[in-house]
């Protein structure tokens, strides 16, 4: 129904700064909040950010004030400006959209994409 590709992982210093971009395909009609996760080796997987459909944001306190969530719905992407980053912010990055049609809300995920910040 929805497919997420993400993109914009990489290895970067601490302080620095990365982006990531997830494209939604199928029926992005459907689409309507958009997140970002993520899972460190041994850890529980946590929500990073996430964005409705209209703009409003939420994030985990680590990364409020460094890390931006946006989306653009014409292109049925969402973004995540990452800044200043922490080697505790290493972790696979993953995309979640939530979408409905009719009956229950269906939840998507994309395939991870690395994240490692050295110190």
């Amino acid at each position: 129904q929805v497919q997420l590709v993400e993109s914009g992982g990489g290895l970067v210093q601490a302080g620095g700064s990365l982006r990531l971009s997830c494209a939604a395909s199928g029926i992005t009609w459907s689409i309507n909040a958009m997140g970002w996760y993520r899972q460190a080796p041994g850890k529980q997987r946590e929500s990073v950010a996430t964005i409705s459909r209209d703009g409003s944001t939420n994030y985990v306190d680590s990364v409020r004030g460094r890390f931006t969530i946006s989306r653009d719905n014409a292109k049925n992407t969402v973004y995540l400006q990452m800044n200043s980053l922490k080697p505790e912010d290493t972790a696979v990055y993953y995309c979640n959209v939530e979408s409905r049609i009719i009956g229950p809300t269906r939840y998507y995920w994309g395939q991870g994409t690395q994240v490692t910040v050295s110190s």
